[in-house]
């Protein structure tokens, strides 16, 4: 554990002693049983001189010193919280309190560090460990801020390494954090993270051959770590060795076969190489291990528009939104995706009483549409007819609402009126360019137009559009802050 040694406060508390010793209490002969573990002697001791003088700031803080030495910690906060309540900056009562709050990482050390570098602005222990407890209440800003102050401390403390390089990660200082995360590697030894995150880092800043050469130490033949092997696979690609990356690729599906991401990854590959059956029958061997996962059945839809099978595209594209109709349920509405899954009726009654009360609620308008629509209503139905209504008002109300004017896309296309499917999508794409469910929209409806000349420039853009998306959500997944294994057992570092 990370932080200034009970001992170290004794030390300090020895400053008052003569003074304290001239009232007739004897500290160094407390703080002598302390040192020697005579606990009960000295908390004995402690009571005798407190009843003494009550009101001595000193002899608390040596009470707490001496809970918290027993790991009695409740009351040993109290002692140093009555010693603060007396004299509200004495360091040795702080740094006892901080002590304790900081190992449970309890966010009250916080404004005690600050009063602690208030008064001495150079101690690199309490910048360390403010910038620690700030890195995991998520103030990545002011936790960097409070690293600076503590680079010469913290170049052997694992985790505070890692909560630094992190944050100047996440402030998007990526060229910062390299080199933290190369200090990390050596006191790290056997394990792959630091490695593995310093790759992601390189990697985002397209220093692929310096992600290979920091990954290729793991990359052996029975590496279980699917996103490693994943991570490894795209540099790979992207200086141009596709055969490595299939095969670690291929691999990463092998070490993790229920990851659905694995296989859109392949699919990628794929799709980059004009290898559209292969990546098919990938995705397919995909929804076998993992059935009803929408991202797979995009994929997929996306492979078959690059064939020209725009049935089966069409198919897969229905698919993959009546999947993903739940979770934007979820998004609008909360617990009304858990009412809709055991009483659907419950969930549309529900969202028609919350429109009487709050009738210009786009949000409200599409979830109805979206959960009429979950049914699969005729199109000639009352249940689509309302559906269309809601949508409509939906878009009407908020007019760059895109998600409902792929809603009203999707509907018109149901209809066969594929020109009023066309307007919709260029209206989402007026509002969103890279929306990949109005530019699939798009191709669909246009093959039914008639406007196949339009086709070949947007079925390459749907490919880049998806090879994007599919990055960005490989990299939102990919940095992930892993606990040092090693971190309990080594002086000088943080948990």
């Amino acid at each position: 554990m990370f932080a200034p040694k009970l001992v170290a406060t004794i030390v300090l508390a020895a400053t008052f002693s003569a003074r304290a010793q001239s009232g007739g209490v004897s500290i160094s002969a407390i703080e002598s049983l302390i040192r020697a573990q005579q606990f009960d002697q000295a908390l004995s001791a402690l009571r005798t001189a407190l009843r003494q003088h009550p009101d001595n700031y000193e002899l608390w803080t040596l009470d707490g010193i001496c809970f918290a030495m027993q790991g009695n910690d409740s009351p040993a906060l109290a002692a140093f919280n009555h010693a603060l309540s007396i004299s509200p900056d004495y360091s040795p009562a702080l740094k006892g309190e901080v002590q304790l709050l900081y190992r449970t990482g309890d966010q009250r050390a916080i404004p005690l560090l600050e009063r602690l570098l208030k008064s001495d602005p150079d101690d690199t222990t309490a910048h360390e460990m403010l910038a620690t407890l700030e890195a995991r209440r998520g103030d990545c800003r002011d936790a960097v801020s409070q690293f600076a102050f503590s680079k010469g401390a913290i170049a052997n403390h694992p985790d505070s390494l890692q909560a630094y390089g992190y944050c100047l990660f996440k402030l998007g200082q990526t060229v910062d954090a390299i080199p933290v995360f190369r200090q990390l590697i050596p006191l790290l030894p056997g394990s792959t993270f630091a490695s593995y995150d310093l790759a992601v880092l390189l990697f985002s800043t397209h220093d692929n051959k310096g992600a290979i050469e920091t990954l290729e130490p793991f990359l052996t033949p029975d590496q279980r770590n699917a996103d490693l092997l994943s991570l490894a696979s795209q540099a790979y690609e992207a200086i141009g060795d596709t055969p490595k990356a299939v095969t670690l690729q291929r691999q990463a599906i092998i070490a993790d076969p229920n990851e659905a991401t694995n296989y859109v990854l392949f699919a990628v590959l794929c799709l980059t190489h004009d290898s559209f059956k292969v990546g098919i029958d990938m995705l397919n061997a995909g929804l076998e291990r993992v059935p009803g996962n929408s991202s797979l059945y995009r994929s997929r839809g996306v492979l078959y528009v690059q064939l020209g099978d725009y049935d089966r595209a069409q198919a897969d594209f229905k698919m993959a939104e009546q999947l993903d109709s739940a979770h934007s349920i979820s998004i609008y509405a909360g617990d009304l995706a858990t009412l809709e899954r055991d009483n659907p009726n419950l969930a549309l009654a529900h969202v028609r009483e919350q429109l009487k009360h709050r009738p210009q609620d786009p949000l409200l308008h599409l979830l109805l549409a979206q959960l009429l629509m979950m049914k699969g209503p005729n199109p000639q139905s009352p249940a689509f007819h309302e559906a269309m209504q809601n949508a409509m008002a939906a878009a009407r109300i908020e007019p760059d609402l895109i998600d409902a004017h792929n809603q009203l896309a999707g509907m018109y296309m149901n209809l066969g009126e594929y020109s009023l499917a066309v307007k919709e999508c260029r209206t989402a794409l007026h509002y969103d360019p890279s929306n990949e469910t109005a530019l699939y929209h798009l191709i669909l409806s246009f093959r039914h137009t008639g406007e196949d000349e339009n086709l070949p420039s947007l079925v390459k853009r749907l490919a880049e559009l998806h090879e994007q998306s599919r990055q960005r959500e490989s990299d939102r997944k990919r940095f992930q802050l892993v606990e040092a294994p090693s971190s309990k057992t080594q002086s000088g570092t943080t948990q």
